[in-house]
Parts: C-alpha cells; sequence; structure tokens
C-alpha cells in the first residue's frame, strides 16, 4: 500500500514539475537573426512564433533611408499576422489528429 502511495506522489510532483517546466518555457524569450542581424525572430521556449524586427537594409538594401518606420512596421505586423494564423491553424490540426489517436482523452503536456 505505501508502495502505491509513494507513486501517486512522485506522479504528482512530477505533474507539478511538468507545470512549472511549461510555464518558463512560456515565459523565455529565444532570438535567431539573418542577414547580420537585418532580420530577428524571437519564440518562446517552446519555439513559438512571438515577434519579427525587419531592418530598413532587409527591405531596401540599395536605398535603406528610403524605407520609413511606418513602412517597417507595417510589414512587421503583416508577417506576424500570417505567421501567427498558420501557427493557430497547424495548432488545431495537430489537436485533431492527436484526439483520433488518443480517442478524445486529454493528456497533460501532450498538446
Amino acid at each position: 500500500m505505501m508502495n502505491m502511495m509513494n507513486m501517486m506522489k512522485q506522479a504528482q510532483n512530477i505533474q507539478k514539475r511538468l507545470k512549472e517546466t511549461q510555464e518558463e518555457l512560456n515565459k523565455m524569450d529565444i532570438s535567431g537573426e539573418s542577414g547580420n542581424g537585418a532580420v530577428k525572430i524571437i519564440c518562446d521556449g517552446k519555439g513559438l512564433f512571438k515577434s519579427i524586427k525587419l531592418s530598413a537594409e532587409a527591405i531596401n538594401p540599395e536605398n535603406p533611408s528610403s524605407v520609413s518606420e511606418d513602412t517597417i512596421e507595417m510589414l512587421e505586423d503583416l508577417i506576424t499576422a500570417a505567421i501567427n494564423q498558420t501557427s493557430d491553424k497547424a495548432l488545431k490540426v495537430m489537436e485533431e489528429k492527436m484526439k483520433a489517436v488518443t480517442g478524445g482523452i486529454s493528456i497533460p503536456g501532450l498538446f
């Protein structure tokens, strides 16, 4: 009987640590860049897209001074919206596929 209680306690501890780890991953900012910093992307610790930053050089390398801050912001917003829309669609497809496999049972941490 004690062995079963120990196993239950361990399972609860693991579940608590998983939740804490997921929260920590959500709060992380992990960045990558290309073109010597012309394009910068930030994701959370789960790899989910958070933001994009573009330089004027990324948009018009021949004449970066011709690119306004409003143009850069508009492009960043358009790209962000497209990535987020695509990620949402992909997540829904994944959830549907996983529910088909699990028979609709929700398994914490799986999706």
